[in-house]
């Protein structure tokens, strides 16, 4: 039997500590939360649980603390059929957390430590050689050292993975550094901030020029947009009712490696990416709310693309 192809993702894991009330303190004041959760977070981490519960084998690369959270994070990532071989423990740093604070109007303030995510370095992606070697595909984001970011796709490259860079939280990266990229996913925002452009379609072509392979920005309800070689075109969104948006772009990134690797062409790939982007979108959590296979698959069945 042939061995299941697999997707390799290095980037950040994360605990999310959420409390909502009714508005925000003011300086020095404390206030009465009406709810408190605990959920598991951090780009990479859903993006590796997002690809994992389409049905893919999920390599996840990358660090938490040597302490309750982050065994929290790797038991978690292990529920979700994530292998965990090369999440690395540091010893002497926290896990990265977020602390957020939800009002009644669902608008949030987030502060993120990132801890162990601060440690993932070059010499752990040597030695996750690994899950390289077994993988087909590289999903990687900007939440990690800069220069961890380079090194993985140079190293991806070495042993010809298909390489998905999600730019966000979007930072400065060498020009030379996209020459590696097979299809870059930014948002409107990352995309504008990226090549300074105004205009998405020159935004677009510009990061063709920068070396990109394809280009498919994230418009929101917008749908999204992808460019190459042969020129561009709009897929819409699919219209749904949104409970929570926390998590749509982890999902669409995490499915959109799991149809590239299947195999499917461009615009199938981001049809199938953004149907689990808007289904995500139905449930609350960003993690949490991930979809499934066979939820997906019924969706797809339901709607009209």
């Amino acid at each position: 039997m042939m061995p299941q192809k697999a997707i390799s993702v290095v980037g950040s894991i994360h605990m999310d500590f959420i409390i909502f009330t009714e508005r925000f303190p003011k300086p020095g004041e404390t206030i009465t939360g009406k709810q408190f959760e605990m959920q598991p977070g951090g780009k990479g981490a859903n993006q590796a649980v997002a690809a994992a519960r389409l049905g893919k084998e999920v390599y996840m690369i990358g660090r938490v603390g040597d302490d309750y959270i982050g065994n929290l994070l790797i038991k978690n990532l292990e529920e979700n059929k994530v292998n965990t071989l090369h999440v690395f423990e540091t010893p002497q740093v926290h896990s990265g957390v977020a602390l957020i604070t939800v009002d009644s109007e669902g608008e949030n303030t987030i502060v993120v430590a990132p801890g162990a995510d601060n440690h993932l370095l070059p010499k752990d992606i040597d030695r996750a050689e690994k899950s390289f070697k077994k993988s087909e595909i590289l999903l990687i984001q900007y939440e990690i050292p800069i220069e961890t970011i380079q090194y993985a796709v140079k190293k991806a490259k070495e042993y010809s993975l298909k390489v998905i860079v999600n730019p966000a939280f979007v930072r400065k990266l060498p020009e030379g550094f996209y020459k590696y990229v097979d299809i870059l996913t930014p948002n409107r925002i990352e995309a504008f901030e990226i090549t300074g452009e105004k205009n998405i379609i020159d935004a677009g072509r510009k990061l063709l020029k920068m070396g990109v392979k394809t280009v498919v920005i994230t418009l929101g309800a917008e749908g999204a947009l992808v460019l190459h070689e042969k020129g561009h075109l709009k897929i819409p969104a699919i219209k749904v009712k949104p409970v929570d948006t926390t998590g749509a772009g982890d999902a669409f990134n995490g499915a959109l490696a799991v149809a590239i690797l299947e195999e499917k062409d461009i615009e199938e790939a981001v049809k199938f990416a953004s149907a689990a982007a808007a289904l995500k979108v139905t449930k609350p959590g960003a993690q949490k709310g991930l979809p499934y296979r066979e939820e997906l698959e019924n969706f797809l069945e339901n709607i009209k693309l």
